[in-house]
């Protein structure tokens, strides 16, 4: 059974605290382990990725067969039933039109002074996508990955799938041609981030490195971060649902259960304003658990981090959700908009009863790689943004240096750099002799 919290009780804050800081993440340390693949590819380059996708993935491969030929890819694509190619379209065609508005606007534009100022926006030169693979393989994060990439202008996009035992999933192939991506390697884990990131013989280095993986990628980001920039390091998907008494219990059970089915370390956690709702929801998710495909996984996460929360009202809901700052947040109340303007910190929001988090994972159009472990207080979603880099732009006249030059020239004594003042100064000097 879950944990039951009542904002009403003596001890709420210290079991609130508790919550919050409950360690997830039931990984050993593999950093040491991630060291040594990446200096193992830095120095061996395309043997080490094969002798380690061969011990890892048990897929022999050659430097040749790293990546899907373009007929491979098309046999697999062939594969796809109309109606799951279908889907995956409208899903691309939704995911595509929600990101190209986000590209932002180069400026330019002259102070009051006559200085020419403004930004540019460019994208970066090449980005690999990692598509987890096995059990965990996902076209929806092909699609998430590679549209907005492809939107803000990526010249060169490469996407990483392990495909253990050599067991491809026709979907993830059919989604990177959708995307625009024509290289997928069949390789995964740190040793396809350490290949992205310093390249080898056969596999050209990236940019920038996004996308989820499970403890040996987010530990090989984490160390190629400086070298590539990378989105963020993923932690276990979790969802926050603030619901009231006039809901379903089995809809509100059904999205808690969404999440908890992806990891054992997931956490789906219910605010209500009605303790006798919550115990429904409760009930409700024990009861589709009997059921659910996943329920070993979705049992443990629910059992083991899952909560159910009661308070007197909603402004307490809305702070709490911000002290919680969850990746994926439901607010099914009667006026989803008035509470949603009380919260500040959130990966993704979903208004209403109507819109399960479940719809922005493939279809809604928001992207569904998002800031997990608390850390939508600082960070976003992956956007068009992320594949973007922003120029400043200045330019100055002898006129408008004569009128700002000096209080430039001031500063850099102040901090004793001479070189900066006096680059100013022969300047200033210059227009005097004039």
């Amino acid at each position: 059974m879950p944990v039951f919290l009542n904002a009403g009780e003596s001890d709420f804050e210290s079991r609130f605290v508790a919550l919050l800081t409950a360690k997830r993440e039931d990984a050993p340390d593999v950093d040491d382990a991630v060291a040594a693949i990446i200096a193992d590819v830095r120095a061996r380059g395309d043997a080490a990725v094969i002798e380690l996708t061969a011990r890892f993935d048990r897929l022999d491969l050659t430097p040749e067969t790293l990546a899907f030929s373009a007929d491979e890819i098309d046999a697999h694509c062939a594969r796809v039933s109309p109606e799951d190619r279908a889907a995956l379209e409208l899903a691309a065609a939704r995911i595509r039109a929600y990101h190209d508005r986000q590209m932002p606007d180069d400026a330019r534009w002259t102070d009051e002074i006559g200085a020419d100022l403004g930004w540019r926006w460019s994208a970066v030169g090449a980005a690999g996508l990692y598509v987890p693979g096995g059990l965990a393989s996902y076209p929806s994060s092909v699609l998430m990955n590679a549209i907005p990439a492809q939107v803000a202008g990526v010249a060169r996009l490469a996407i990483c799938a392990p495909t253990p035992d050599g067991v491809a999933n026709p979907l993830v192939l059919l989604a990177a041609r959708l995307s625009g991506v024509e290289t997928v390697y069949r390789i995964g884990g740190a040793q396809a981030i350490a290949a992205l990131a310093y390249g080898t013989e056969t596999i050209a280095p990236v940019d920038k490195i996004t996308g989820p993986g499970n403890a040996y990628v987010a530990a090989a980001k984490r160390r190629v971060f400086g070298r590539v920039g990378i989105d963020m390091i993923a932690g276990p998907s979790e969802i926050l649902v603030i619901a009231d008494a006039d809901n379903d219990p089995d809809w509100i059970a059904l999205d808690l259960l969404s999440q908890a089915e992806h990891d054992e370390s997931a956490q789906a956690l219910l605010i209500t304003t009605d303790a006798e709702f919550g115990q429904s929801v409760a009930s409700a998710v024990e009861k589709r658990l009997e059921t659910l495909e996943r329920r070993a996984i979705a049992g443990a996460s629910w059992r083991d981090f899952g909560a159910v929360i009661v308070v007197d009202t909603l402004e307490q809901a809305a702070a709490l959700s911000d002290r919680i700052a969850p990746e994926h947040l439901e607010l099914c109340v009667a006026d989803p908009e008035a509470l949603l303007a009380r919260i500040c910190h959130a990966g993704a929001v979903f208004l209403g009863p109507w819109t399960p988090e479940a719809v922005g994972d493939y279809i809604g159009g928001p992207n569904h790689v998002l800031p997990t472990a608390r850390s939508a207080r600082f960070s976003s979603g992956l956007s068009v943004l992320d594949f973007l880099k922003r120029t400043t732009i200045a330019r100055m006249t002898p006129q408008v240096l004569a009128a700002i030059g000096p209080a430039g020239e001031r500063l850099a004594q102040s901090e004793s750099l001479q070189a900066h003042g006096l680059s100013i100064r022969a300047r200033l000097d210059r227009l005097n002799q004039r």
